[in-house]
């Protein structure tokens, strides 16, 4: 009798960054390994093995590069050293080799559309209009009034445009003065930017974020923005006043990054992800990921500002990516280093706990990529940082109007009983919050309930099935509270259902009996869901 043959698969495999569970580090607010209450490079490395147990495929570091720290690193004074507050070059490098052998990769922050205004490159641009650098940023003439080139607005507040006696011009801005914007069309800036890349690249690093990178270019005319039209959102700055049109987005982005596409096809398995915010952002993110030759994917703040989480917002914003020839890859965040805590934002009071490990089950279930923050796993809260104690550039500058960052950004627990949690033996950067000890890492690892082995459960309950993390989705019912889904890939096909409410709903596909539960949430059982149940079931024959 003949043994029958299993023909190879001819599909190429994934790259192991479609689907991948990302780990966003604050290195500030991570571990101290000095004592001198700002996390380091040292003390990441060793709370590695605690990051590789929670089952995810790489980590994202934010900066932690040479930096005044007037935005806590996005303010890049040398792109190629570590700022001495976070360690050495030989410290990175301690971390890259941890990190891989614990079968995790390694994305780094690229902070393409300003440096600090303490950069060599600056400094020498500044100093007069004919130097070798004199276009490597974005100088204009004053107006015959002595007024800005344009009215275009700075994201923290105020002018895009801060007046240089050296130059007797004005230099551009989308955020801090302290963060002047490169000229990101001039090709020789474009060039060392990449140096840049490839210099991290050969140090190992397995891929990059690319930070706010639509506001990387902008229209050389310096037309005005025109005003937004009226809305009903809260508007604190003056940036929120205008369209911007002009400033950001512009369509020579595009080629740019497909000379990012080209160089890291020179190198093994890297991965590259734009962070794209604003009114255009999914028509951005599309653009920017479209085709094999730009980015692999894209994330925007669907979720990181939304002031709810609906069926209606989960399902407009994953629906949005379909998977049509050439449409880019998504990747999904509902809490990061600029936002506030999903905790403190979304659940019903009361409901906090059976909300996390609801959210936490969703974000697991989306098709893309996910981001998960530092903390999240531990259902860190929202801290409320005393004024006397922001350090946030953009709260101190809009206090008490814009909710501060800081308090997204305190530092994680550890260890519930030592002081400051185990985070550090000196005072740290920003309080820890007053919720924080409960919730510390130690306690949690000695609760099986806990949501740090929920998070667990999750990460693998996506790598068992990639259904979750590649499959196709197709939304089933989207009602004011009850959101269900399929997922379907590899011939499974998984119905994810999740009550978004803190009352109870009961809701069965056609079919039930057809359908096999594999995990649930908060006692949702036989298609009645308590507040924020949830179900993943596998379908049948």
């Amino acid at each position: 009798m003949n043994e029958s043959v299993r023909l190879p698969d001819a599909r190429p495999p994934r790259p192991w960054w479609q689907g991948a569970v990302i780990y966003q580090i604050y290195p500030r607010s991570f571990a101290d390994s000095n004592g001198d209450g700002i996390g380091d490079l040292p003390g990441i490395r060793r709370h590695l093995d605690y990051v590789a147990s929670l089952g995810v495929d790489a980590i994202w570091l934010s900066p932690f590069f040479t930096s005044p720290m007037k935005d806590f690193g996005y303010d890049v004074a040398d792109y190629c050293d570590v700022a001495p507050v976070f360690g050495t070059l030989a410290d990175f490098d301690a971390l890259v080799a941890r990190a891989h052998a614990l079968g995790l990769r390694v994305v780094i922050d690229q902070v393409y559309c300003h440096t600090s205004d303490e950069h060599a490159w600056f400094a020498e641009s500044r100093s007069s209009r004919t130097n070798p650098k004199a276009d490597w940023y974005v100088w204009a003439d004053a107006k015959p009034d002595g007024s800005p080139p344009s009215n275009w607005q700075s994201v923290f507040g105020g002018p895009a445009w801060t007046w240089d006696a050296r130059r007797q011009q004005y230099y551009m801005h989308n955020f801090l003065k302290e963060q002047p914007q490169l000229h990101g069309h001039n090709p020789e800036v474009q060039d060392a930017l990449l140096e840049t890349a490839r210099f991290w690249l050969d140090r190992g690093v397995d891929g990059f974020r690319l930070d706010a990178i639509n506001f990387m270019m902008h229209d050389p005319a310096l037309t005005d923005n025109p005003p937004a039209p009226p809305s009903d959102r809260p508007r604190t700055r003056p940036f929120d006043y205008q369209l911007r049109l002009y400033n950001q987005g512009h369509a020579d982005i595009v080629p740019f990054l497909e000379r990012i596409g080209a160089l890291l096809d020179h190198y093994d398995a890297r991965f590259t992800v734009a962070e794209v915010g604003g009114e255009d952002a999914e028509r951005e993110m599309k653009l920017f990921t479209a085709g094999e030759h730009r980015l692999n994917t894209a994330y925007g703040f669907d979720f990181l500002y939304a002031e709810a989480l609906t069926p209606e917002t989960v399902d407009h914003a994953v629906s949005g990516w379909d998977d049509a020839p050439g449409v880019g890859w998504p990747s999904w965040a509902f809490e990061n280093h600029d936002a506030p805590r999903a905790l403190s934002r979304w659940p019903t009071p009361g409901h906090e706990r059976a909300f996390a490990a609801c959210k936490m089950m969703l974000l697991m279930c989306l098709r893309g990529n996910v981001f998960l923050y530092n903390g999240e796993e531990l259902a860190l809260t929202q801290v409320d940082v005393a004024y006397e104690d922001l350090q946030d550039p953009e709260a101190i500058a809009n206090w008490p109007m814009t909710l501060s960052r800081d308090g997204a950004r305190t530092p994680v627990p550890w260890l519930a009983d030592a002081p400051n949690c185990g985070f550090s033996t000196g005072r740290p950067w920003l309080p820890l919050g007053h919720d924080h000890a409960a919730l510390a890492v130690d306690r949690q690892e000695g609760d099986a309930g806990s949501m740090l082995h929920l998070t667990r459960r999750m990460t693998a309950l996506r790598k068992a099935h990639p259904a979750l993390a590649v499959g196709d989705w197709r939304v089933l019912h989207a009602g004011p509270a009850l959101l269900a889904f399929e997922r379907t890939a590899g011939g499974q096909t998984l119905l994810c259902a999740f009550n978004l409410g803190a009352q109870p709903v009961e809701w069965a596909p056609a079919q039930p009996a057809r359908w096999r539960t594999i995990e649930t949430v908060n006692g949702a059982t036989d298609w009645a869901f308590p507040a924020y149940g949830a179900v993943v079931a596998e379908r049948m024959g």
